[in-house]
Protein backbone atom coordinates (compact mmCIF):
# COMPACT_ATOMS: atom_id res chain seq x y z
CA UNK A 1 0.00 0.00 0.00
CA UNK A 2 1.31 3.45 -0.89
CA UNK A 3 0.77 5.78 2.04
CA UNK A 4 -1.10 9.00 1.16
CA UNK A 5 0.44 12.39 1.90
CA UNK A 6 -1.21 15.20 -0.09
CA UNK A 7 -3.74 17.79 1.06
CA UNK A 8 -6.44 16.08 -1.02
CA UNK A 9 -5.65 12.78 0.72
CA UNK A 10 -6.02 14.49 4.09
CA UNK A 11 -9.24 16.37 3.42
CA UNK A 12 -10.82 13.48 1.51
CA UNK A 13 -9.83 10.72 3.89
CA UNK A 14 -12.31 7.84 4.03
CA UNK A 15 -12.45 5.98 7.37
CA UNK A 16 -12.23 2.20 7.65
CA UNK A 17 -12.70 2.11 11.45
CA UNK A 18 -14.62 4.06 14.07
CA UNK A 19 -11.49 5.49 15.71
CA UNK A 20 -8.41 7.41 14.59
CA UNK A 21 -4.86 7.59 15.93
CA UNK A 22 -2.41 10.32 14.97
CA UNK A 23 1.21 9.73 15.87
CA UNK A 24 4.22 12.03 15.77
CA UNK A 25 7.43 10.76 14.17
CA UNK A 26 10.73 12.28 15.36
CA UNK A 27 11.42 11.42 18.99
CA UNK A 28 8.16 9.53 19.21
CA UNK A 29 8.18 6.57 16.81
CA UNK A 30 11.87 7.02 15.90
CA UNK A 31 14.77 7.86 18.20
CA UNK A 32 15.93 10.59 15.81
CA UNK A 33 15.61 13.80 17.81
CA UNK A 34 19.11 13.82 19.28
CA UNK A 35 20.97 13.00 16.07
CA UNK A 36 18.95 15.41 13.92
CA UNK A 37 19.32 18.29 16.35
CA UNK A 38 22.90 17.82 17.49
CA UNK A 39 24.48 16.69 14.22
CA UNK A 40 22.36 18.57 11.66
CA UNK A 41 20.48 21.57 13.04
CA UNK A 42 22.82 23.02 15.65
CA UNK A 43 26.15 22.99 13.83
CA UNK A 44 24.51 24.69 10.87
CA UNK A 45 23.09 27.38 13.16
CA UNK A 46 26.63 28.09 14.34
CA UNK A 47 28.12 28.24 10.83
CA UNK A 48 25.32 30.15 9.09
CA UNK A 49 24.99 32.87 11.73
CA UNK A 50 28.77 33.00 12.38
CA UNK A 51 28.49 32.04 16.03
CA UNK A 52 31.71 30.01 16.25
CA UNK A 53 33.06 32.17 19.08
CA UNK A 54 30.08 31.24 21.28
CA UNK A 55 29.37 27.73 20.03
CA UNK A 56 29.01 26.23 23.52
CA UNK A 57 26.16 28.50 24.73
CA UNK A 58 24.53 28.31 21.28
CA UNK A 59 24.43 24.52 21.51
CA UNK A 60 23.20 24.69 25.11
CA UNK A 61 20.33 26.96 24.12
CA UNK A 62 19.50 24.96 20.99
CA UNK A 63 19.50 21.65 22.87
CA UNK A 64 17.34 23.03 25.68
CA UNK A 65 14.74 24.45 23.30
CA UNK A 66 14.59 21.52 20.90
CA UNK A 67 15.13 18.55 23.22
CA UNK A 68 14.70 19.26 26.92
CA UNK A 69 12.05 21.96 27.34
CA UNK A 70 8.40 22.80 26.86
CA UNK A 71 9.33 23.95 23.31
CA UNK A 72 10.51 20.49 22.27
CA UNK A 73 9.11 19.41 18.91
CA UNK A 74 8.15 22.88 17.65
CA UNK A 75 8.33 23.85 14.01
CA UNK A 76 12.03 24.44 13.24
CA UNK A 77 11.58 28.16 12.54
CA UNK A 78 9.70 28.79 15.79
CA UNK A 79 12.33 26.82 17.69
CA UNK A 80 15.15 28.80 16.08
CA UNK A 81 13.54 32.08 17.11
CA UNK A 82 13.01 30.82 20.66
CA UNK A 83 16.66 29.74 20.80
CA UNK A 84 17.83 33.24 19.86
CA UNK A 85 15.50 34.75 22.50
CA UNK A 86 16.97 32.54 25.25
CA UNK A 87 20.51 32.99 23.99
CA UNK A 88 20.30 36.74 24.49
CA UNK A 89 20.03 36.16 28.26
CA UNK A 90 22.66 33.41 28.47
CA UNK A 91 25.29 34.42 31.06
CA UNK A 92 28.18 33.51 28.74
CA UNK A 93 26.81 35.80 26.01
CA UNK A 94 26.35 38.62 28.54
CA UNK A 95 29.84 38.18 30.06
CA UNK A 96 31.49 38.34 26.66
CA UNK A 97 29.29 41.11 25.34
CA UNK A 98 28.94 39.07 22.19
CA UNK A 99 26.72 40.80 19.58
CA UNK A 100 24.05 38.38 18.42
CA UNK A 101 22.84 38.67 14.81
CA UNK A 102 19.60 40.39 13.88
CA UNK A 103 16.67 37.98 13.62
CA UNK A 104 14.03 40.50 12.58
CA UNK A 105 13.41 38.65 9.31
CA UNK A 106 12.94 35.37 11.14
CA UNK A 107 10.60 37.06 13.61
CA UNK A 108 8.45 38.52 10.83
CA UNK A 109 8.34 35.17 9.04
CA UNK A 110 7.24 33.31 12.18
CA UNK A 111 4.62 35.97 12.91
CA UNK A 112 3.13 35.33 9.48
CA UNK A 113 2.00 31.90 10.62
CA UNK A 114 2.61 29.73 7.55
CA UNK A 115 5.93 28.12 8.38
CA UNK A 116 6.82 26.05 5.34
CA UNK A 117 9.77 26.08 2.95
CA UNK A 118 7.53 27.30 0.13
CA UNK A 119 6.21 30.17 2.26
CA UNK A 120 9.74 31.15 3.24
CA UNK A 121 10.90 31.10 -0.37
CA UNK A 122 7.94 33.22 -1.44
CA UNK A 123 8.54 35.84 1.26
CA UNK A 124 12.27 35.89 0.52
CA UNK A 125 11.66 36.48 -3.19
CA UNK A 126 9.00 39.10 -2.49
CA UNK A 127 11.07 41.14 -0.02
CA UNK A 128 14.67 40.45 -1.04
CA UNK A 129 15.48 40.33 2.67
CA UNK A 130 19.05 38.98 3.15
CA UNK A 131 18.08 37.59 6.58
CA UNK A 132 15.40 35.47 4.94
CA UNK A 133 17.88 34.35 2.26
CA UNK A 134 20.21 33.17 5.05
CA UNK A 135 17.34 31.39 6.79
CA UNK A 136 16.35 29.72 3.53
CA UNK A 137 19.89 28.48 2.91
CA UNK A 138 20.07 27.13 6.47
CA UNK A 139 16.77 25.30 6.00
CA UNK A 140 17.93 23.67 2.75
CA UNK A 141 21.25 22.60 4.24
CA UNK A 142 19.54 21.14 7.31
CA UNK A 143 17.35 19.02 5.05
CA UNK A 144 20.37 17.87 3.06
CA UNK A 145 22.32 17.05 6.23
CA UNK A 146 19.42 14.99 7.58
CA UNK A 147 19.16 13.07 4.31
CA UNK A 148 22.90 12.27 4.50
CA UNK A 149 23.11 11.55 8.21
CA UNK A 150 19.87 10.09 9.54
CA UNK A 151 19.66 6.62 8.06
CA UNK A 152 18.64 3.18 9.23
CA UNK A 153 17.40 4.35 12.62
CA UNK A 154 14.72 1.84 13.62
CA UNK A 155 11.54 2.63 15.53
CA UNK A 156 11.29 2.07 19.27
CA UNK A 157 10.40 -1.66 19.57
CA UNK A 158 7.14 -1.11 21.46
CA UNK A 159 6.21 1.62 18.97
CA UNK A 160 6.41 -0.89 16.12
CA UNK A 161 4.32 -3.41 18.05
CA UNK A 162 1.79 -0.70 18.92
CA UNK A 163 1.44 0.46 15.32
CA UNK A 164 0.79 -3.11 14.23
CA UNK A 165 -1.97 -3.34 16.82
CA UNK A 166 -3.42 0.06 15.98
CA UNK A 167 -3.63 -0.95 12.33
CA UNK A 168 -6.08 -3.71 13.23
CA UNK A 169 -8.54 -1.51 15.13
CA UNK A 170 -8.11 2.17 14.13
CA UNK A 171 -7.32 4.40 11.19
CA UNK A 172 -3.90 5.97 11.64
CA UNK A 173 -1.72 8.82 10.40
CA UNK A 174 1.72 10.24 10.94
CA UNK A 175 1.17 13.82 12.15
CA UNK A 176 4.39 15.84 12.13
CA UNK A 177 6.12 19.17 11.52
CA UNK A 178 8.97 17.43 9.70
CA UNK A 179 9.08 17.95 5.91
CA UNK A 180 7.06 15.26 4.14
CA UNK A 181 9.98 13.99 2.05
CA UNK A 182 11.94 13.03 5.18
CA UNK A 183 8.88 11.42 6.79
CA UNK A 184 8.10 9.28 3.76
CA UNK A 185 11.73 8.20 3.51
CA UNK A 186 12.00 7.23 7.19
CA UNK A 187 8.68 5.39 7.39
CA UNK A 188 9.30 3.51 4.14
CA UNK A 189 12.90 2.49 4.87
CA UNK A 190 11.74 0.98 8.17
CA UNK A 191 8.82 -0.87 6.61
CA UNK A 192 6.23 1.06 8.63
CA UNK A 193 4.41 2.92 5.86
CA UNK A 194 1.95 0.07 5.47
CA UNK A 195 0.83 0.49 9.08
CA UNK A 196 -0.63 3.97 8.56
CA UNK A 197 -3.07 5.53 6.12
CA UNK A 198 -1.65 9.05 5.88
CA UNK A 199 1.54 11.03 6.30
CA UNK A 200 0.89 14.69 7.13
CA UNK A 201 4.07 16.76 7.19
CA UNK A 202 5.05 20.40 7.56
CA UNK A 203 3.68 21.36 4.15
CA UNK A 204 0.09 20.43 5.07
CA UNK A 205 -0.20 22.75 8.07
CA UNK A 206 0.10 22.43 11.82
CA UNK A 207 -0.52 19.26 13.78
CA UNK A 208 -3.81 20.66 15.03
CA UNK A 209 -4.84 21.35 11.43
CA UNK A 210 -3.81 17.85 10.37
CA UNK A 211 -6.02 16.27 13.02
CA UNK A 212 -8.94 18.55 12.23
CA UNK A 213 -8.80 17.95 8.47
CA UNK A 214 -8.51 14.18 8.83
CA UNK A 215 -11.05 13.60 11.61
CA UNK A 216 -13.71 16.29 11.98
CA UNK A 217 -17.07 15.03 10.78
CA UNK A 218 -15.72 11.48 10.61
CA UNK A 219 -15.18 10.45 14.23
CA UNK A 220 -16.47 11.61 17.62
CA UNK A 221 -13.71 13.63 19.32
CA UNK A 222 -13.28 11.03 22.06
CA UNK A 223 -12.54 8.42 19.37
CA UNK A 224 -9.50 10.40 18.19
CA UNK A 225 -6.12 9.91 19.88
CA UNK A 226 -2.85 11.80 19.40
CA UNK A 227 0.42 10.16 20.47
CA UNK A 228 3.42 12.44 20.82
CA UNK A 229 6.50 13.49 22.74
CA UNK A 230 6.03 17.27 22.76
CA UNK A 231 3.65 19.93 24.02
CA UNK A 232 2.65 20.69 20.43
CA UNK A 233 1.20 17.18 20.22
CA UNK A 234 -0.77 17.70 23.42
CA UNK A 235 -2.06 21.07 22.24
CA UNK A 236 -3.07 19.61 18.86
CA UNK A 237 -5.13 16.97 20.64
CA UNK A 238 -6.61 19.50 23.06
CA UNK A 239 -7.66 21.89 20.30
CA UNK A 240 -9.60 19.05 18.65
CA UNK A 241 -11.11 17.68 21.87
CA UNK A 242 -9.12 14.48 21.28
CA UNK A 243 -7.31 12.15 23.65
CA UNK A 244 -3.55 12.51 24.18
CA UNK A 245 -1.05 9.82 25.10
CA UNK A 246 2.44 11.19 25.86
CA UNK A 247 5.69 9.49 24.94
CA UNK A 248 7.91 10.80 27.71
CA UNK A 249 11.33 12.11 26.58
CA UNK A 250 14.15 9.84 27.83
CA UNK A 251 11.52 7.22 28.77
CA UNK A 252 10.23 6.34 25.31
CA UNK A 253 10.43 2.55 25.62
CA UNK A 254 8.54 2.53 28.92
CA UNK A 255 5.91 4.92 27.52
CA UNK A 256 5.26 2.80 24.44
CA UNK A 257 5.10 -0.36 26.56
CA UNK A 258 2.49 1.33 28.78
CA UNK A 259 0.54 2.36 25.70
CA UNK A 260 0.62 -1.18 24.29
CA UNK A 261 -0.34 -2.83 27.59
CA UNK A 262 -2.97 -0.39 28.89
CA UNK A 263 -3.31 2.95 27.11
CA UNK A 264 -4.67 1.73 23.80
CA UNK A 265 -7.13 -0.60 25.54
CA UNK A 266 -8.46 2.33 27.56
CA UNK A 267 -8.83 4.42 24.43
CA UNK A 268 -10.79 1.70 22.65
CA UNK A 269 -12.92 1.08 25.75
CA UNK A 270 -13.76 4.78 26.22
CA UNK A 271 -12.09 5.04 29.65
CA UNK A 272 -9.07 7.11 28.60
CA UNK A 273 -10.25 10.68 29.22
CA UNK A 274 -10.41 11.94 32.79
CA UNK A 275 -8.18 10.75 35.64
CA UNK A 276 -6.13 8.37 33.49
CA UNK A 277 -5.14 10.95 30.87
CA UNK A 278 -4.71 13.66 33.52
CA UNK A 279 -2.13 11.54 35.34
CA UNK A 280 -0.22 10.87 32.14
CA UNK A 281 -0.13 14.57 31.27
CA UNK A 282 1.08 15.62 34.73
CA UNK A 283 4.00 13.20 34.49
CA UNK A 284 4.76 14.34 30.94
CA UNK A 285 4.72 18.06 31.72
CA UNK A 286 7.05 17.60 34.70
CA UNK A 287 9.75 16.52 32.22
CA UNK A 288 9.52 19.65 30.03
CA UNK A 289 10.52 22.83 31.91
CA UNK A 290 10.34 26.35 30.52
CA UNK A 291 13.23 27.78 32.58
CA UNK A 292 16.71 26.96 31.23
CA UNK A 293 19.30 25.54 33.64
CA UNK A 294 21.52 28.60 33.26
CA UNK A 295 18.81 31.08 34.30
CA UNK A 296 19.97 33.31 37.14
CA UNK A 297 23.60 32.27 36.75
Amino acid sequence: MQVKHTMADLTGFQPRHDSFVGVDSDGCVFDTMEIKQKQCFHGLIVSHWKLEAVEKPVRQAAEFVNLYSTWRGQNRFMALLQMFHLLADHPEIRRRGFPLPSVGGLQRFVAGGKLTEAALRGLMEQTGDPELALLYRWNLEVNAAIARTVKRIPPFPWAHKSLERIRRHSDAACVSQTPTEALVREWEENGLAGLIDLIAGQELGTKAEHLALATQGRYPAERVLMIGDAQGDRKAAESNGACFFPINPAHEDASWKRFFEEGYDRFLAGTFLGPYQDGLVREFESLLPDIPPWAGA
